[in-house]
């Protein structure tokens, strides 16, 4: 790993910000943050991403690149769910097996922004139907969570709520709404008119990511020992089991494209882990899953071990393959 890369991703302000909401909620700062400005800035993130990539995608010709790419991340989406929940039933039950194995087959959309973020530091460039891979990861992983957990315990399921229900949802989820709907704004946009908003879209952002992540430390910091009970296995599945793919799929993506970028937004994809629409979905299609397992091990240890090592190392593996 660069040593130096990973020193100045650590000393990166929005990181370091994301260090002090994790601080204020150790020394019990009455630090907050209201919910409301939280949920427009998280709206605003996802916004400015779509919009940005539809832009990219507008100046950009169609390629064989973006459907094999779109093909790669359905792929990643379906196949990690499968062998997780394989590991993962070995010493959890079948709901919280599918919970979590559901949730790091979905993807990150703060991770992902933040991994955008990461390489505008590098001065690199990724393509915007990146956007629309992200997006469209999100759902295979419920599904294919939901159909296992079907498969190995009928009972899981809530009552009247059918597999139809959980892939609506997650396709209504908001986050992946927001992403995809200024996608395609940003896409049919008139370009001068689309100007016009640009300081909005891009100037502010990492100011407001800064602001977010500071939110997700304090969250980060609240739910991180509510997990601990289950014992060293699920430390170390939040720890390895990203790393592996992230570093599997930065080799892997070799096969798609020789973008740099896109090749680092595959592995950032494939190594992070949902937060917000497995969580959302499970409490449809699983209320056996202890979210307290599967949403600490997501945000108290995936997500901060992303930003600070894993995306580095990711990094490295791309330049070197």
């Amino acid at each position: 790993m660069d040593v130096p890369l990973l020193i100045s991703n650590l000393t990166n302000p929005t990181l370091l910000f994301f260090v002090l909401g994790i601080i204020a909620t150790a020394v019990k700062s009455d630090l907050e943050i209201p919910p409301s400005t939280v949920k427009f800035i998280s709206l605003y993130l996802l916004f400015s991403i779509g919009f940005k990539g539809g832009q990219e995608l507008a100046h950009g010709a169609f390629s064989a690149e973006i459907i094999y790419s779109l093909g790669f991340g359905l792929l990643v989406a379906g196949l990690i769910p499968v062998y997780t929940f394989f590991v993962l039933k070995q010493r959890l039950s079948i709901a919280d097996a599918g919970a979590v194995a559901a949730a790091y087959g979905s993807v990150s959309a703060v991770t992902f922004v933040s991994a955008v973020s990461f390489l505008d530091a590098q001065q690199l460039h990724f393509g915007g139907h990146m956007v629309a891979v992200m997006a469209l990861m999100e759902a295979p992983a419920i599904i294919v969570g939901v159909v296992l957990m079907m498969r190995y315990e009928d009972s899981t399921s809530a009552a009247g709520t059918g597999l139809g229900t959980v892939v609506k949802h997650s396709f209504t989820n908001g986050s992946v709404l927001m992403v995809l709907g200024s996608l395609v704004i940003g896409l049919i946009a008139d370009t001068k008119q689309a100007d016009g908003i640009k300081p909005f879209t891009t100037d502010i952002f990492k100011g407001f990511l800064a602001i977010f992540l500071l939110e997700m430390g304090m969250v980060t910091a609240r739910r991180f020992g509510t997990f601990l009970r289950y014992g060293r296995f699920v430390t170390a599945f939040a720890v390895f089991v990203p790393l592996l793919n992230g570093c599997l799929v930065a080799v892997a993506s070799h096969q798609v494209t020789e973008s740099v970028g896109n090749r680092f937004i595959f592995a950032i994809l494939a190594a992070s882990a949902s937060y917000i629409a497995v969580p959302a979905a499970m409490r449809l299609a699983a209320p056996k899953a202890d979210p307290g397992l599967y949403l600490p091990m997501a945000l108290g240890v995936t997500f901060p071990l992303n930003i600070t090592v894993g995306m580095p190392l990711y990094f490295a593996v791309v330049q070197y393959t």
